[in-house]
């Protein structure tokens, strides 16, 4: 009943109804009282759009995060005038007594109830409303559902002393189930007397009694003309479980596994247990012994067993009891043992641990109910991932994401689903991936990273969006991923692995992307949390990648971005520069990254009378001489004062150095840089350049903002010289080239 993950694009019934799940008031609803939901009164809804409507709810509330679940959701579905219900799949602590009671006039035929620890002995109640019509029912890992709250003293006060007692529920039964025939019980509290319960139902097609301990299963025969499927997992089994199993003669589904690694277990399986299954058991088509310790020697001789083309045929089977079969089974469960090694297996499925194929199957089969194997499974998986080559990628994808979703809050699985899914996703596996399952993983890994402070599933989950084109392929899930890493490097200790990668993350993220998503990035604090890593850094005496990463971030987030400019001085970035400038005189790259930065915060008119001072201003003069990174230091400290100087003698308010001598440092810095320099740099735009060149009030400005445009269209053509003309620069170098104040060697270039 697990919703896999699909690599088609959605039916139109799936957006619709996603639609309306998300606007539930601009759809089918209102607000009464403002607070809860009514369906408007003209609506009619089959059971095929209700039952998607729930069952979709209930995956939402699950697996997004963003998704908000609403109180009285299921009130809508209370009378079935309006809206029919049949199949429903409910999981977990999103459905609560009073979901249950609210539908309780529906006539479901279906009813799932997966691990809901949330329900109590009150829906046992609710359940019977439904007992006319239930051909299904599932109340796997609902352990508080036989419960009942008794309260000792009956009277208010008491109960604050005492509080509620839960009491143990004995005289429930399926008595007027009449149409009942799929039932499971798995993992059901200990205490309640399953015969008693079970004894009602006339007759039963399928049972999963798994993770119950039963010494006497006598009275499973009182079904054995009907019963086709019978799970029996983790079960303590005897020779008496035994003889009443070969007594179900209609039995095509034999489920008797176990967790070898769960508890002490007695029972061995033998050459004679499977000869007694495959002669009495003559319809059976799938049987799962996955776990077990096989007693005897079951197998054939070594020599044959290695001889001929494998085969799936009975009577060539490596294991002896099943040359005994009719045809080979659809499924064989094998997984954790020594027979999933065997090369003739009589079955067209096989879980076990030998090969991908049979690793998948695992997965695939116990992903629902049995996290504790399937996170053994994944691990496996991520060793073939690895190390060898996946040759079924699109369906290793699928299994971890569905696990990944289905299990969000099991540690186990998430740790080694998010290990699976790096490598699953990394470049040697991209062409075969469409963009809608690549942005599932994004989301599973979202919600793996929210749901968990661990180091191993944050550093993966990390590691594993560095496989993605960031921003593009991130762009759909923009905010929640930066409000995630930000979440990260703002914690008090930190791995210094994640740090790393999670600045590297961030520096990618607010690369190439709009204005408008560099602003709203700013706001959630990205400037603040990259100076206290740089503040950090500083105190420790290291310039390392994530002090780098973090300038170069900013340098980015900065960019024609006037707010987070201003964030940057407020929250005394200038001190940081100056003091990283002074404790690392050597490291040229983030001498780099910090003029980058400043030259953003030069082109804010408002911005440039904090820069002027004595002390800032020597410093960028000094910088002009620096050779560090080729040209680059020198050409960012230039364009910085090339902005200071275009608001002309009378914003100069400092006697030392002179402006004069400033200019003429400049003029010399320009002088001594080749012009067909490689560039490490990229202009989105022109405007903060184009902006010098209309003016007579500091031709040094003039010229440096030529000579940057004459280099970039000279050494980059196609990438600048569509830029130049789409931004109207043409038009201003010819006007420069007929002004008086412009110099000489200004007009040679713009020429």
């Amino acid at each position: 009943s697990l919703k896999m993950a699909s690599d088609s694009p959605e039916s139109l019934m799936t957006l619709c109804t996603d639609y309306c799940l998300r606007n539930l008031e601009g759809t089918l609803c209102y607000l009464l009282d403002n607070e809860t939901l009514r369906l408007h009164p003209d609506i009619f809804l089959p059971s095929e759009i209700c039952d998607k409507l729930v069952n979709e709810y209930v995956e939402l509330v699950k697996t997004d995060s963003i998704f908000e679940p609403h109180e009285s959701f299921f009130t809508l579905f209370s009378d079935p005038r309006s809206t029919r219900l049949a199949r429903i799949h409910l999981r977990e602590h999103i459905v609560q007594d009073q979901d249950l009671e609210a539908i309780r006039k529906q006539d479901l035929i279906e009813l799932y109830l997966t691990n809901c620890e949330k329900l109590t002995a009150k829906s046992l109640q609710t359940l019977v409303s439904f007992s006319h019509t239930l051909i299904s029912l599932s109340l796997f890992g609902c352990c508080n559902i036989f419960y009942e709250e008794e309260n000792p003293g009956g009277c208010e006060d008491d109960c604050l002393v005492n509080p509620t007692r839960q009491v143990l529920v004995k005289d429930f039964t399926f008595e007027g189930f009449s149409r009942l025939r799929i039932l499971n019980l798995g993992r059901l509290i200990e205490g309640v007397n399953v015969e008693t319960l079970l004894r009602p139902l006339a007759s039963l097609a399928a049972l999963d009694l798994s993770g119950i301990q039963l010494n006497d299963v006598g009275f499973l025969t009182q079904w054995k003309d009907s019963l086709v499927s019978l799970v029996l997992y983790n079960m303590d089994l005897s020779e008496e479980h035994i003889q009443v199993i070969a007594q179900l003669r209609k039995l095509r589904h034999l489920d008797i596994s176990r967790d070898h690694l769960s508890s002490y277990y007695k029972f061995k399986l033998t050459r004679r247990v499977l000869n007694l299954f495959v002669e009495n058991l003559v319809n059976l088509s799938s049987l799962d012994i996955s776990g077990h310790t096989m007693l005897e020697n079951c197998t054939i001789p070594s020599m044959e067993e290695k001889m001929g083309q494998t085969s799936i045929e009975p009577a060539k089977s490596s294991i002896a009891p099943f040359r005994g079969l009719k045809r080979p089974l659809q499924f064989l469960g094998l997984f954790e043992t020594s027979l999933c090694r065997l090369t003739h297996i009589p079955a067209y499925k096989v879980s076990g641990d030998k090969n991908e194929e049979q690793v998948l199957n695992a997965i695939e089969a116990y992903t629902e109910h049995r996290p504790e194997i399937t996170s053994r499974a994944i691990n496996l998986l991520f060793d073939i991932a690895r190390i060898e080559r996946c040759s079924q990628l699109l369906r290793a994808l699928q299994l971890v994401i569905t696990a990944l979703k289905c299990h969000k809050d099991d540690k186990n699985i998430q740790v080694t689903g998010s290990a699976a899914l790096f490598y699953l996703t990394n470049s040697e596996y991209r062409m075969e991936q469409s963009v809608k399952l690549r942005r599932q993983v994004i989301q599973v890994v979202l919600n793996g990273m929210e749901s968990y402070q661990e180091v191993t599933v944050q550093r993966n989950c990390c590691l594993t969006l560095c496989n993605f084109s960031i921003p593009e392929e991130l762009e759909f899930q923009y905010r929640r991923v930066n409000e995630l890493l930000l979440n990260i490097l703002n914690q008090s200790r930190q791995d210094e692995s994640i740090q790393r990668i999670a600045v590297h993350l961030c520096n990618a993220l607010v690369c190439q992307v709009d204005n408008d998503h560099k602003e709203a990035v700013g706001k959630m604090g990205f400037v603040m949390t990259m100076l206290k890593l740089i503040q950090k850094k500083l105190a420790d005496k290291t310039c390392d990648q994530v002090m780098e990463f973090s300038w170069s971030a900013l340098w980015n987030i900065t960019d024609e971005t006037p707010d987070n400019c201003e964030m940057f001085l407020n929250y005394s970035g200038m001190k940081l520069f100056l003091e990283c400038l002074k404790e690392f005189p050597e490291k040229q790259e983030l001498h780099r990254n910090m003029l980058g930065l400043l030259g953003n915060v030069a082109e804010v008119k408002e911005l440039r009378p904090q820069l002027m001072t004595s002390q800032f201003i020597s410093v960028f003069s000094n910088l002009l001489e620096s050779k560090a990174d080729g040209i680059e230091v020198s050409y960012n400290a230039c364009g910085v004062l090339s902005h200071i100087m275009f608001d002309g003698p009378e914003a100069w308010g400092i006697c030392e150095p002179h402006r004069e001598e400033v200019v003429k440092r400049m003029w010399a810095a320009i002088q001594s840089w080749d012009i067909n320099s490689r560039r490490n740099i990229n202009y989105r735009s022109f405007e903060p350049i184009l902006r010098l060149l209309p003016q007579g009030i500091s031709p040094v400005s003039q010229h440096w903002a030529t000579w940057a445009l004459y280099n970039l269209v000279s050494v980059y053509p196609d990438k600048y010289c569509p830029l130049l003309i789409k931004e109207g620069g043409i038009p201003l170098l010819k006007d420069m080239i007929k002004m008086a104040s412009a110099r000489q060697e200004t007009k040679e270039m713009a020429r």
